[in-house]
């Protein structure tokens, strides 16, 4: 079935009941019959769902609904946990500021012609309304037990349209969307519910400026990248129908090339918003497409929602009725191919304010996040197989990098573009050496505190056998790294940075301590307390756990990406897939070759990369949910904070590859050129 004939079917189910929900959600507008200041609660977010029934796909609308986030206005929201808190108290603050929140990100179901959603979370509110009208001794309790039951409830509703809107290609509005919709003008960026800002628009339009032959080489560059994943890894990408394309507003034009170069891979698209629902998406991180921030505070404050109500009994029905879902859809999870990814960057970095107010996961609840992350990617794997999924990522500006928006945006298009032949040789001469290797010692400079040993696997058929994997333009866009995954056990030293952008979140002066490869010490300087500034990079860096291996050592080779950078002062707004490529960089957390350990994986000379495990991914052999960790998180030293990087042989023999930010290896000099330039 179609996407039209599915929402029908769905709507003939919940039409009357929105229409009943409907006269009680006019009687809780127009006479409020509970204590005051709840009474205003709830005013307001009835007045919140008829907003959203009454939706309609243009500028004026989505200014006027996504104006309550902006940050004069969220001082004063029931969506602001600080708000709800003052004025309704501790518990009842943030449950139902939470509750604000669910309802106001589901306007997105609406613009698809889905009305459920509008029909479950008014049913929701009408319940929590009598529970405040009925109840002489109202508890937290039971407005926390409401919630919950909400969620138990319809979880088998949200985990379908979920795993649909991932694999099947039928639940095609998006598509249908960007291969319709006239992208000649600004209208229909309002067709999607989401916010719509100034970078959304102005992107857009410096697209529409581009020929059809400019937008063609961004989409083949894009679809191009993906396919030669594929080849390069040995997976057969004629087993496959189904590519998840990812990207931002604005993009349409390329998207819509994108599916037609596909298409002609035999690849259908699926495309599926980013989750908006703050109890139900992974803390701030956005997968599916996506829109403008209307206030990333916003975000920030509900991320860890969940803890509200969420306990083993919720989780483990979580997974039972994904496991139903997956079973449903195996033909088309089969058929996965993986995601393609079009990223944004450019917006002003982002500190959060640390708020006491904002809902916190007990000690408990982190584990058993863990323990469910760990089972549903299991779940996941059985049926959509890691050895034979790929991926393509690509970045580009958005018009808020700054006034020269238009000459930052050409200068990635030539750096997405750069001669990979002329990489896959220099970075040649890099892994011979680091090949040699025993360990290498990495040593930071001009305040940079970074002094660490990274132990390398050792090599038995050093003719047939590679550490480092020579990595050109294929999934990751643009070229330029080496990357392996280190032995643990040696591993030891600092990890130090001044500033880093991670994941849309900013760290000043970030320290990370490794011991035999594991994070064993960490801090920052974002905030006055120290407790403050260790939880923000447990939460956002570990992901809650006590503790993560480093899963990646690369040698980023892209001096013309790093030179563009301080070109146009945009360093700390480089997205990590750039940023990557511009120094030396370290991942925490899983291996680049997570669930794909066994397949083998050679470098464009014939040479296999043998380094793909460490001690801790090969648990899997024994126990698959001690040996991941769901995240790899990159961090990068930029050259003017380098050192050195120096090879270390069995016999102590130095082999130094950068020196104070250059490229010191014979046959290496070249990458110099673009850093030479720029000092002219």
């Amino acid at each position: 079935m179609s996407y039209k004939e599915i929402y029908e079917l769905s709507n003939e189910l919940y039409a009357e009941r929105l229409e009943l929900v409907e006269e009680r959600i006019e009687q809780i507008v127009r006479e409020p019959a509970i204590e005051p200041a709840f009474a205003d609660y709830f005013t307001s977010v009835a007045k919140c769902i008829n907003t959203i029934k009454n939706h309609s796909a243009d500028k004026e609308f989505n200014d006027l609904f996504y104006s309550q986030f902006d940050k004069e206005n969220y001082e004063k929201s029931y969506a602001n946990p600080a708000y709800a808190v003052k004025v309704l108290g501790d518990e009842y603050g943030q449950l139902l500021s939470a509750v604000y929140a669910k309802i106001a990100g589901s306007i997105t179901h609406i613009y698809q012609g889905d009305i459920k959603y509008l029909c479950i979370y008014a049913e929701l509110i009408v319940e929590l309304y009598n529970y405040f009208e009925n109840a002489n001794e109202l508890s937290p309790d039971e407005i926390r037990g409401c919630i919950y039951s909400f969620m138990h409830d319809y979880e088998e509703i949200f985990a379908e349209d979920d795993n649909r809107a991932l694999l099947d290609p039928a639940y095609d509005y998006y598509t249908e969307l960007v291969n319709e919709a006239d992208l000649s003008n600004d209208d229909y960026l309002y067709s999607y519910g989401l916010y719509v800002g100034e970078n959304e628009r102005a992107g857009r339009a410096h697209l529409a400026s581009f020929s059809d032959e400019e937008i063609q080489a961004m989409a083949d560059t894009y679809t191009e990248g993906y396919r030669i994943g594929f080849v390069n890894t040995g997976k057969d990408l004629s087993k496959k129908s189904v590519v998840n394309i990812r990207y931002i507003l604005g993009f349409e034009r390329v998207v819509k090339k994108a599916i037609e170069n596909f298409e002609k891979m035999g690849l259908k698209p699926v495309i599926y918003r980013a989750a908006v629902s703050v109890l139900t998406k992974r803390q701030h991180i956005k997968i599916g497409y996506y829109g403008a921030v209307a206030n990333k505070q916003y975000e920030y404050d509900h991320k860890d929602d969940q803890a509200l109500f969420m306990d083993k009994k919720y989780l483990e029905r979580k997974l039972e009725v994904m496991q139903t879902t997956y079973e449903h859809h195996k033909k088309e999870a089969a058929g996965f191919a993986g995601p393609a990814c079009i990223d944004m960057f450019g917006e002003e970095p982002f500190e959060p304010e640390a708020k006491e107010t904002v809902a916190k996961l007990s000690k408990s609840q982190e584990e058993m996040i863990l323990q469910y992350d760990s089972r549903q990617s299991q779940m996941v794997n059985q049926y959509i197989k890691g050895e034979e999924r790929s991926f393509t990522i690509i970045a580009y500006p958005v018009p808020e990098i700054g006034e020269k928006y238009e000459e930052i945006f050409d200068e990635i298009i030539r750096i997405n573009t750069l001669d990979a032949k002329l990489y896959e040789k220099v970075q040649q001469t890099l892994i011979d050496a680091l090949d040699q290797g025993e360990y290498v010692h990495i040593l930071g400079t001009n305040g940079n505190r970074t002094d660490l040993n990274v132990q390398l696997h050792p090599l038995n058929d050093p003719k047939k056998e590679t550490i480092f994997e020579n990595c050109v333009a294929d999934v990751n866009i643009p070229v330029g790294e080496v990357f392996t995954s280190p032995v643990l056990e040696g591993t030891n030293g600092v990890l130090h940075v001044s500033k880093v952008y991670l994941n849309e979140l900013q760290y000043r002066d970030l320290e990370i301590t490794f011991s035999n490869g594991m994070v064993s010490e960490y801090n920052c300087a974002n905030f006055e307390r120290e407790l403050e500034n260790k939880a923000y990079i447990h939460d956002n860096v570990l992901y809650k756990h006590p503790t993560l291996p480093l899963g990646e050592f690369a040698i980023g080779t892209n001096t013309t990406a790093y030179v563009t950078a301080k070109k146009y002062g945009i360093e700390d707004k480089m997205p990590i897939l750039i940023a990557e490529k511009m120094g030396p960089h370290f991942a925490v957390g899983d291996t680049c070759y997570s669930w794909c350990e066994d397949i083998k994986v050679y470098n464009p000379n014939g040479k296999e990369i043998i380094a793909r495990d460490n001690s801790v991914s090969i648990r899997r052999k024994e126990d698959v949910s001690k040996a991941y960790f769901h995240c790899h998180t990159d961090i990068t030293i930029p050259y003017e904070e380098l050192g050195s990087i120096t090879v270390i042989t069995k016999d102590k023999k130095e082999i130094t590859l950068l020196e104070n930010g250059k490229f010191v290896l014979p046959g290496t000099e070249i990458l110099n050129e673009p850093l030479k330039n720029s000092n002219k």
